[in-house]
């Protein structure tokens, strides 16, 4: 039960991420350039499909204009 919770929780998050770069009018090939990573791990991560460490976090909300715990409003 619990892995699931986490799984839900980690694409609950990635969703989120697309919502704010979408609103803010960002691509994510500009996220990635903004994040220096790859254009494929700023997909996994809004996908889901990653579990992004806590640095990555902070330089996605830095990139995105907000505060990290914006990124955690789901």
């Amino acid at each position: 039960m619990t892995k699931i919770r986490e799984e839900n929780f980690i694409l609950d998050f990635g969703q989120n991420i697309r919502k704010i770069r979408l609103e803010k009018g960002i691509t994510m090939e500009k996220l990635a350039e903004l994040c220096n990573v790859e254009y494929t791990q700023i997909a996994r991560i809004e996908r889901g499909k990653i579990n992004t460490s806590i640095s990555m976090v902070k330089r996605l909300g830095e990139s995105l204009g907000v505060k990290v715990g914006e990124l955690f409003e789901f």
